[in-house]
């Protein structure tokens, strides 16, 4: 297989063999959403897939409702190709996010415009209360949109499964220690759950939907109750050996600093830019039980906490991106979640020129190297629902390039 790339986005070659018949229906929804509409031989010089081998896959797509006709291109000479786009209505997948907090269910159909949404607040995280409402907002949800359901995901915060780390503290979700989180979700529902690490997710979001759609190796640092980290790297999420990569909530950036609120440990980053700190300091200055609106009034009025946490908070992202560029050599860190857009925006316009120096540290750049997110406080639900359909229609290239030795690209 090769890569060849489109500005900055690779795009994944097709293969002719049957065998690969799977890889190739994603490389053709890929490559068919990416531009809109594309006729039959432009898909077929863009995948390198043979025109009939298109033909095939095409009329295949089509007739499960997944492609559609959008008629004749009018341009040059002879009988104008027939244009195919993405049918938003070919099916939905539905996402949930179960934060510390709160419930967000979303449902997108298959162009990704988002189809139905609902927030509910959490004061109950044991188990047997999360499944109970996450089975009954799904239902509701799914009547709602109609279509047929492709794939549900649901994120939750990690870090998965670590001594003295998990489902401990105000950020994460008591009791689900030593759960399979998939299958009590899948049982209660009656199908095939997707779970993944909030962070991880947030970025596929923004990959699939939002700032990262024309990036293919980028940092996302979210803002959920906690902080964390999602990383795309080649157009595909990077989670690790055990699910857990981006906790950099908790990495030290104050020796001997605060207690962390989740583990314990001292300096940790959740314990300075985390959006649960900075409703401890608005509760403590007798502001409690603050919304999503509440902040952004606060933050256009300039409360002075809101103020206070916003260069706090800028201030220990700065070296945290620095050493994601020097780790990671990302094209760029894009900053998003459940903080509304000024704020984000006021914490980029503080890091400015003064984040360290570092391998991004370049003079010609094509992006910044921080941005701000496009999908919102929705972002990690968004993400959610991403996950069943990232698997449908993104090319496996994590998995595709093993065992190749040279690759152009």
């Amino acid at each position: 297989m090769t890569i060849h790339t489109i500005g900055t986005h690779p795009v994944a070659i097709g293969k002719n063999p049957e065998r690969s018949r799977d890889h190739n229906r994603r490389v053709v929804l890929d490559v068919v959403r990416r531009h809109g509409s594309l006729g039959r031989a432009h898909i077929a010089k863009i995948t390198q897939l043979t025109p009939q081998a298109v033909a095939n896959i095409v009329d295949e797509l089509v007739g499960e409702g997944l492609l559609m006709e959008m008629g004749r291109l009018r341009s040059g000479r002879g009988q104008p190709p027939i244009q195919f786009a993405v049918n938003p209505e070919g099916g939905a997948t539905i996402g949930v996010e179960i934060a510390a907090d709160r419930m967000v269910t979303v449902a997108l159909d298959l162009s990704g415009r988002l189809r139905e949404k609902r927030i509910t607040s959490l004061k109950d995280t044991t188990p047997e209360h999360i499944l109970s409402a996450f089975t009954s907002e799904l239902s509701t949800v799914e009547k709602s949109v109609g279509s047929k359901l492709l794939g549900t995901g649901v994120v939750m915060p990690g870090p998965f499964e670590i001594d003295g780390m998990t489902s401990v503290g105000p950020t994460t979700l008591p009791g689900w220690a030593g759960l399979d989180a998939a299958q009590a979700l899948g049982e209660a529902c009656g199908h095939t759950v997707v779970v993944e690490n909030d962070a991880t997710a947030a970025a596929v979001g923004e990959r699939l939907f939002g700032a990262g759609l024309t990036i293919s190796n980028f940092c996302m640092i979210y803002f959920g109750v906690g902080i964390g980290l999602g990383i795309i790297q080649d157009g595909a999420p990077y989670r690790g050996a055990f699910g857990n990569a981006g906790e950099i909530g908790h990495v030290t950036v104050v020796p001997k600093g605060r207690p962390c609120p989740s583990c314990g440990q001292l300096g940790c980053l959740e314990g300075y830019a985390s959006v649960y700190v900075l409703k401890e300091k608005l509760g403590c200055a007798g502001i409690p039980e603050c919304e999503f609106a509440d902040i952004e009034r606060l933050h256009a009025a300039n409360h002075p906490i809101v103020e206070e946490w916003v260069d706090e908070a800028a201030t220990y992202l700065g070296p945290m991106v620095a050493m994601l560029e020097n780790i990671l050599d990302p094209q760029t860190v894009i900053l998003g979640g459940a903080l509304p857009d000024a704020v984000i925006d006021d914490i980029i316009t503080r890091l400015g020129n003064n984040l360290p120096t570092s391998v991004a540290s370049r003079r010609q750049r094509a992006l910044p190297r921080v941005l701000r997110g496009k999908t919102g406080q929705l972002t990690a639900a968004l993400g959610a629902a991403a996950l069943p359909l990232f698997d449908m229609v993104t090319p496996k290239l994590e998995t595709s390039l093993a065992g190749l030795a040279d690759i152009p690209v």
